[in-house]
């Protein structure tokens, strides 16, 4: 009886959790669709901006600014996040920059610092071409070539032929929702829930 009981409870509890992460990567997802409404002017320039909590001029981001924001508007602060693990592990991180020091201004702001920090701290997923495996909260991560990266949140929105969930994304165009899933290579995958 104790046996059963015991068990019956461990069920309930993993059930709960799965419905909990479930709602998470659902809100994540109505975040970022909820910012495709904004007004955003792709601005890549080196801004000041506060710690914790900063932003980018309002209208302004780039590509990392919509996983940011989205992840914001769930209380979770990626500028601080990444910045105080990269403090501690200034040496894990890229040092593409040619920086010798963190910089709470920028370091969560570039592709491949956050590609570190989703894979210490989040599920590294498959990067197959399969597009049964991209789920609503998921961060793809691409190369563009020529060295640039691209990241974007897929959510909870088909394609029109129904194939595939659509990404938000800022690739220059603003924050805006796109059938781009398989459009450039797929450098990373993952989910991140705090």
């Amino acid at each position: 009886m104790k046996k059963q009981f015991l068990s019956l409870v461990i069920i309930f509890s993993l059930s709960n959790f799965v419905i909990s992460q479930n709602t998470f990567f659902t809100q994540l997802s109505d975040a970022g669709i909820e910012l495709t409404q904004q007004n955003i002017t792709y601005d890549p320039s080196y801004f000041s901006i506060d710690y914790p909590n900063g932003d980018v001029p309002e209208g302004k981001g780039v590509c990392t600014d919509v996983i940011i924001r989205a992840y914001r508007k769930l209380n979770i602060d990626l500028q601080k996040e990444v910045h105080e693990d990269m403090i501690a592990n200034f040496n894990k991180y890229p040092k593409n920059w040619g920086l010798s020091k963190t910089d709470e201004n920028i370091d969560h702001r570039r592709v491949p610092n956050l590609m570190v920090f989703f894979s210490k701290f989040g599920k590294v997923k498959s990067t197959s071409r399969n597009a049964k495996d991209y789920l609503p909260g998921d961060i793809v991560c691409w190369n563009l070539g020529g060295g640039t990266t691209h990241i974007g949140l897929v959510v909870n929105k088909k394609s029109d032929d129904g194939k595939r969930y659509l990404i938000v994304h800022n690739i220059g165009n603003g924050q805006e929702l796109s059938d781009c899933l398989f459009d450039y290579k797929i450098i990373g995958h993952y989910s991140y829930m705090k």
